[in-house]
């Protein structure tokens, strides 16, 4: 067997592990059952890669990220080893290919979600493989207290019985104690063999900041660290607004959401991966598997879902070990907020039960029916024509898709139908004088057999790339040909994609999983408390804070936080004095917070808290223009 320093040295470029990587290796190689909860960045892929490719035979992988499945796939075939992921949108055909090659093909990888692990044929395949070693990656999943809890996770023990001799390693970023004990528990290991690093991190500032103007701050901050940085918003919109604010302050920033192209998100990604952008402002969906050291600041504009979410977000900066800053910038109106967009928009199980049983019907699924394929979704259709509320049901298909019942991707989707309406004799006369679309369509006819017959579903990317024409010029070809009458044309432009993973059963499907749909929106609840918590505390270090959440206990303070710096910043300030001075300059002037701090000079909390001081016994109230005056009696 070769030794794993050698294999890091050999294929991941490295010299040296990473604290505990070590230890944690040896743990798996030796066959023990391992739990690894290492905080985001901390090298956990190389825990179960390094053994694994020290090994004879092939690991499996499950993960619930598809994205994050074919990234890893990508980096380890770039380095010369055989990896494959069982992905949605696969024919039995090819997934039996596949298979084979996993037990004949000397693959060192297979990587696949929960779900697909509940197939026959994956289950009787996985049975023949020499498999040396089972990954549960994001492994909090299989827990019912865990932030993303999947019921389908509670389904992977079933590899105990297929492979009863290979041991596995759990790991995940983020992990409270109860989580912890879960895991071991539902994976059956026979002891506790449990890494942990510390979930404190040195050189990471842990702030948050009352602000009245959160983009004026935002823009204060990212002057003031012009590195690499990441801005957090709440929806796609605001991806989008923010980054225009940033670039119009001469901040160079692009965005990322969900609703972009794959060419899209690989621009802009490229775009803040390679410096040319400062700051990526992107929604949640941004972040996971992304390897960037030089990140100097991770920006909550608005308030995360959970502590274990903004752990993960945050813990994106710092990773080359020098100081960085995780900012959450927030005000009066966030606690609602939050509240709202968290608690108050949370499903009954009857609302679940109607979009599931009007899903099913949207895309004419029989009772007691199964199909198998994926369907495009365009959500706003599906919400119009059923007059659904838009945040209810976006939430009942993430509860539906969190238990198993659908899988929902998230993902913009482009769908063209085409059908030639003429005879190909009328056709080729046709392009005698249209010879500027010639080389278009006759690309689709000889790629598309019985398009004269029936409409047919194009493929935009496999025509440009025989043609050497852009997708955006291949779809006006197309328009055209629709208004000379020559073909009809459908475009669908959509943002997701559904696929259905159990029959229609309607009330019943629900009935089986609505005691762990009304766990979670109590889970949720607790959640959003401890959030409110955690930005309200400003007399206990933030470190010590995020720390004990995950079951960790420090004595020490950070010293570099925002309670720690308030705590530390000169004190020779009364706050009366501070008063003085704020009725002194507003009698020639109303100001705001922030004129006021530059006026006098005095560290911007104390003035606040004076402010409020002066609110509180009426010496001053707020214009119409969210300025302060001397209140007159």
């Amino acid at each position: 067997m070769e030794h794993p320093l050698n294999i890091l040295e050999k294929y991941f470029n490295y010299t040296k592990f990473r604290p505990l990587q070590e230890e944690i290796i040896d743990s798996v190689i030796s066959g023990e059952d391992t739990l690894a909860l290492m905080p985001t960045g901390g090298g956990k892929s190389l825990c179960f890669q390094v053994p694994a490719l020290a090994k004879d035979g092939i690991c499996i992988v499950i993960s619930p990220l598809v994205a994050l499945m074919k990234d890893q796939v990508t980096a380890l075939t770039d380095k010369g080893i055989k990896a494959m992921a069982l992905t949605s949108g696969i024919s039995q055909d090819e997934l039996s290919t596949k298979l084979d090659n996993c037990i004949y093909g000397k693959y060192k990888f297979l990587y696949l979600s929960p779900e697909r692990l509940q197939q026959d044929i994956v289950q009787e395949r996985i049975k023949q493989m020499p498999v040396n070693l089972i990954a549960v990656d994001e492994a909090h999943c299989i827990s019912q207290w865990g932030n993303d809890f999947r019921p389908a996770y509670k389904n992977i023990t079933l590899l105990r019985t297929l492979q009863p001799t290979v041991n596995i390693i759990a790991l995940t970023a983020s992990a409270t104690p109860l989580v912890e004990e879960d895991i071991k528990k539902e994976l059956d290991f026979i002891s506790s063999n449990t890494f942990k690093t510390s979930f404190k991190r040195d050189n990471l500032a842990y702030m948050v900041f009352n602000e009245e103007d959160k983009l004026y701050r935002l823009e204060t901050i990212l002057r003031k660290n012009t590195a690499s940085s990441i801005v957090y918003v709440r929806n796609r919109r605001s991806t989008i607004e923010v980054s225009q604010y940033l670039k119009s302050k001469n901040i160079s920033a692009t965005f990322y959401n969900g609703g972009l192209t794959n060419k899209e998100k690989e621009t802009n990604y490229d775009s803040w991966m390679a410096n040319q952008a400062q700051v990526m402002v992107a929604t949640s969906a941004f972040g996971m598997g992304i390897d960037k050291g030089n990140v100097k600041t991770v920006v909550h504009l608005n308030l995360p879902e959970n502590i274990e979410s903004y752990f993960q977000e945050a813990g994106r900066a710092g990773r080359n070990g020098e100081k960085a800053f995780a900012v959450i910038l927030c005000n009066t109106n966030d606690e609602q907020v939050l509240k709202h967009q968290f608690l108050s928009v949370l499903p009954s199980i009857d609302y679940i039960k109607t979009v599931y049983k009007k899903l099913s019907n949207y895309f004419q699924i029989a009772y007691g029916e199964f199909i198998e394929t994926s369907f495009d979704f365009d959500f706003t259709d599906f919400c119009k024509h059923y007059k659904f509320n838009y945040t209810l049901t976006y939430n009942s298909l993430q509860t539906l898709d969190r238990v198993g019942i659908i899988s929902l991707s998230k993902q913009f989707n482009t769908t063209i139908f085409v059908q030639f309406k003429i005879s190909s004799g009328q056709l080729f006369r046709y392009l005698e004088t249209h010879q500027d679309l010639a080389l278009v369509t006759k690309s689709i006819l000889r790629t598309y057999g019985g398009i004269f017959e029936h409409e047919t579903k194009i493929n935009l990317a496999l025509v440009s790339k025989k043609t050497s024409i852009s997708q955006s010029k291949i779809i006006s070809v197309l328009e055209q040909l629709e208004k000379d009458d020559i073909i009809s044309f459908k475009h669908n432009k959509t943002d997701a994609s559904i696929s259905f993973l159990q029959l229609r059963e309607d009330d019943l499907a629900i009935n089986r999983v609505a005691k762990i749909i009304r766990q979670q929106n109590e889970l949720k609840e607790t959640q959003v408390a401890s959030v409110l918590e955690y930005i309200k505390n400003d007399q206990v270090c933030k470190t010590i804070q995020l720390t004990t959440y995950f079951g960790e206990k420090l004595t020490e303070k950070c010293g570099i936080c925002s309670v720690c710096i308030k705590k530390n910043l000169n004190k020779s300030y009364k706050k009366q004095d501070i008063a003085g001075q704020i009725l002194q300059y507003l009698k020639t002037t109303e100001a705001n917070s922030r004129a006021l701090f530059q006026a006098l000079k005095i560290p911007e909390q104390q003035i606040k808290e004076a402010i409020a001081y002066l609110l509180e016994h009426s010496k001053i109230e707020i214009t119409p223009n969210n300025n302060y005056k001397i209140k007159t009696i």
